[in-house]
């Protein structure tokens, strides 16, 4: 069976994660992208490290899988020549270079457009095309501190933190995905591609979901609550006598149930703790109150007993916790792939799952400019003028 997005060919000239990840998606989908590079591969990531396994950066390999690989010189203008066949006969663009660059160099989608109509073309910056930033590098790090992301992660005594992961170019890349087949999906009425604007700094705002509405109805700036929830409690991690769990009772009636099976049946009609609401306000003194029963057992004696009465609970899981976890296996979140300078690679697997057109794992994160000469010959170039453009350091 074909992947979901059979057919779908993506030029991407993007680097290092949000685009790469957006692409990996695609790819993931069954879309044919073919991976841009500069010759010698100017994929940052590619260096990012360690570790690296026989040379080849752990990080690159995160994002990159089923995908082609070219090499092409974009500085001049064969090379921006074979971008613009290669766009003649792609349905997505995807780009992360700066604001203003591809329309130096004649490649924005005003001119792409004239070749190719139908051209779904999609461009990741830090702060989006326009208004007053739209010429300013963007980074993860960066973006979460501008978009308040940071403001609310940590505590008091931590400080601003931000995520463990660059969770902004995730969004933004998972989001770029949505807009591509959201306007892949349109063009099949309308007959027309047209180009997306993304901005880090929008998706990382427009992640902050209820966050940012409590402060855009109420007024009130949010703080850093560590890991506690600001409209929920009790939502959040308990110290138990050999480490900390999470807790997370989302209504009355699973509060009630948790004190049952704490021995604590006093407290859940108390005035202070009976509705979700007076939790909120009394949060500290419940807090204090549920850690005390807490202590008495282990984190795996709570979890066994709260999961057999549909508690809301779990662990907080190392990284080689996870990767042994039985259900993370049994949903092959975890794959292998051969790779001919990394040999046997393990990745994380996607978490799409679909019944009919499943998710492949068919091509190992390429090399620089691995697939360059069967991509050119596809869009007419021989083996004499591809020697030439070799030669002269193009591709």
């Amino acid at each position: 069976m074909n992947g979901a997005l059979e057919g779908i060919k993506v030029l991407d000239l993007t680097r290092v994660l949000a685009g790469p990840y957006c692409t990996m998606i695609l790819a993931d989908l069954g879309a044919d992208v073919i991976k841009v590079e500069a010759p010698g591969g100017s994929d940052e990531t590619r260096g990012w490290g360690p570790p690296f396994q026989n040379g080849v950066s752990a990080y690159y390999l995160c994002t990159n899988r089923n995908k082609r690989s070219m090499t092409v010189n974009l500085k001049t203008e064969e090379g921006r020549e074979i971008i613009r066949k290669l766009a003649h006969e792609s349905d997505v663009l995807i780009h992360n270079f700066k604001t203003g660059s591809m329309e130096k160099w004649l490649l924005d989608y005003e001119h792409l457009k004239e070749i190719n109509p139908k051209l779904v073309y999609c461009s990741i910056t830090g702060f989006g095309e326009t208004g007053p930033y739209k010429n300013l590098p963007g980074y993860d790090f960066i973006i979460q501190g501008m978009s308040g992301i940071m403001s609310i992660t940590g505590t008091e005594q931590s400080g601003p933190l931000k995520i463990g992961v660059a969770m902004v170019d995730i969004l933004t890349g998972l989001y770029s995905a949505v807009a591509i087949q959201a306007a892949l999906l349109e063009r099949v009425q309308s007959g027309f591609g047209q180009k997306i604007d993304m901005s880090l700094l929008d998706c990382a705002v427009g992640s902050l979901a209820n966050v940012a509405s409590n402060y855009l109805i109420s007024g009130n700036v949010p703080q850093k609550l560590g890991n506690d929830h600001p409209n929920i409690v009790p939502y959040s991690t308990f110290r138990t006598n050999d480490g900390e769990m999470i807790i997370a009772v989302g209504n009355d009636r699973q509060f009630s149930s948790l004190c049952e099976l704490l021995d604590l049946t006093e407290i859940a009609q108390h005035e202070k703790f009976k509705t979700n609401a007076a939790r909120v306000v009394n949060r500290q003194e419940l807090t204090e109150i549920l850690e005390e029963r807490l202590q008495t057992k282990t984190m795996d004696d709570w979890i066994e007993l709260f999961s057999k009465h549909n508690i809301p609970c779990g662990p907080i899981n190392s990284m080689d916790r996870v990767f042994t976890n039985e259900q993370i296996e049994a949903r092959q979140m975890k794959v292998e792939m051969n790779h001919p300078q990394a040999g046997k690679v393990r990745l994380v697997g996607s978490p799409i799952k679909l019944s009919r057109t499943k998710v492949k794992m068919e091509r190992h994160p390429p090399l620089p400019g691995e697939h360059t000469e069967e991509i050119l010959q596809l869009v007419g170039y021989d083996g004499k003028i591809i020697n030439q453009l070799k030669n002269n350091h193009i591709i």
